[in-house]
């Protein structure tokens, strides 16, 4: 199975969502009203694409329907698709970590991915002829330090561990003095589960933060956080928590296949402004990809629309 047919399997519970939601206001030879605006903005908010993200691609849709001199709703609906890859396209530096000498720096609450993740990036990164090192720096949860060596072995790379318990950021800073001494060009850091009200384990993140700045301090930094795509709206409330105390760069999205709610790629990017730089389309250690907005649409929404795209245009 290629990408973009594992991309629509992982998105079948969000197109049919969206179709569902679609599918008769599109259909006909129907006015382009305001009962069309209300109905059709309505179904973009219950798809968790999030109420300002929204608003901009309705009132985005109600500029364009007289400027193209548009009379059909369904004329509308190639517009509506290309507005929502709008809100979402990812910058053309956004992957430019991958090609220098960079720290990776990972977090989110516990049970959204993140060990799976660290594994797959530094799989998809040591395929493309990289050194990687991975930090096993969540000292908490059992087991997770085997987890991750498991993945180490399994990208053919290193990994720097500590004892159960120990201080988080005594695990960065060996892996960040080993990065240095290795010539190391990509570290990932896998880092414990935390609530993002929990003060006293965000405060543990800016300790890790700033041992990376004084041991690291000319690399490429990237602060991704993984988040459930099954949580919807939640999922943004942990990205405003987590932005409060590291300097986000990037989203990665986890069990898309697993919900309806994968529109929320869209609320984040809107309303916080963190694109997602990653999804998880699968569960073997080659399903991860880079986000791409085109790719994703065109995955959400219906098969005619989806057809259109060649899988060499992924």
């Amino acid at each position: 199975m290629g990408f973009f047919d594992k991309l629509k399997d992982s998105l079948k519970k969000t197109r049919q969502a969206v179709s569902d939601g679609l599918g008769d206001i599109f259909i006909g030879e129907g006015d382009i009203d305001d009962d069309f605006y209300d109905r059709l903005e309505e179904t973009l908010i219950r798809s968790d694409m999030g109420a300002e993200a929204s608003e901009r691609i309705i009132d985005k849709l109600r500029d364009q329907v007289p400027e193209e001199h548009l009379r059909r709703r369904k004329d509308a609906k190639k517009f509506l698709i290309n507005d929502i890859k709008e809100e979402m396209k990812t910058a053309p530096d956004a992957f430019d970590f991958e090609k220098q000498r960079s720290v990776v720096f990972v977090t989110g609450v516990n049970g959204v991915g993140k060990t799976t993740f660290c594994g797959k990036l530094a799989y998809k990164l040591t395929q493309e002829g990289k050194k990687v090192l991975l930090a096993a720096a969540d000292t908490y949860r059992a087991g997770a330090a085997e987890q991750l060596s498991l993945w180490a072995d399994r990208a053919g790379c290193n990994i720097i561990q500590g004892n159960a318990g120990a201080d988080p950021s005594s695990v960065i800073y060996d892996a960040a003095s080993s990065a240095n001494a290795r010539d190391i060009d990509v570290l990932i850091c896998d880092t414990a589960g935390r609530l993002e009200n929990r003060r006293n384990l965000m405060e543990e993140l800016k300790k890790m933060d700033r041992v990376i700045d004084r041991i690291m301090p000319d690399v490429k930094r990237e602060n991704l956080l993984v988040l459930d795509a099954v949580t919807g709206q939640n999922a943004v409330s942990q990205a405003k928590g987590f932005s409060e105390v590291t300097d986000l760069t990037g989203i990665v999205l986890t069990k898309l296949d697993g919900t309806p709610k994968g529109g929320i790629a869209v609320a984040i990017e809107s309303e916080l402004g963190i694109p997602v730089k990653y999804i998880g389309i699968g569960e073997q250690k080659e399903d991860l990809e880079r986000f791409d907005a085109d790719a994703f649409v065109d995955a959400m929404f219906s098969d005619d629309t989806s057809e259109e795209a060649s899988e060499d245009d992924w």
